[in-house]
């Protein structure tokens, strides 16, 4: 049986990446100084990879079937988290003796910039927000439907 992708569940969707999102982000920015991890080296950041959810339209066998197609189609019902993964980008190499992690005087360094998780944390507390208010709006639109049965 077909279910019609409903709104509160792609906002749904979407507040659950954002939230996972803004949790990496937050674990990157809370180890950028960290040089010795229990994998050994220093922290690698990671990064959320985010696909677009279909679902499959059987029920519209007629329509597309007459626009030329097989009876089927998929339609967007949301985000998914596919991975997390980990940046390959290299380390940094920072000069500093005293450091126990040094090697010939140098220490690789995380390789997370704070100023682009800080980019990237406010676009995902966007991304939040947004869903956030689509989800409250569809709550709305429904409120307003059975009201309008009375």
């Amino acid at each position: 049986m077909f279910v019609w992708p409903d709104s509160f569940s792609i906002a749904a969707s979407g507040l659950t990446a954002q939230r996972l999102r803004m949790d990496v982000i937050a674990s990157n920015i809370a180890n950028a100084q960290t040089t010795r991890t229990p994998e050994g080296g220093p922290y690698r950041r990671e990064e959320v990879v985010l696909v677009p959810q279909y679902v499959q339209t059987p029920g519209f066998a007629d329509v597309l079937s007459q626009a030329g197609g097989d009876g089927t189609a998929q339609l967007p019902a949301g985000v998914r988290v596919a991975a997390i993964t980990q940046d390959p980008s290299p380390f940094q190499l920072v000069y500093d003796p005293t450091n126990p992690d040094a090697v010939n005087g140098y220490v690789e360094m995380p390789n997370v910039d704070v100023t682009t998780e800080m980019v990237d944390l406010i676009s995902a507390s966007r991304l939040y927000q947004a869903n956030a208010t689509a989800f409250d709006a569809s709550k709305q639109m429904a409120m307003a439907a059975l009201n309008i049965g009375r």
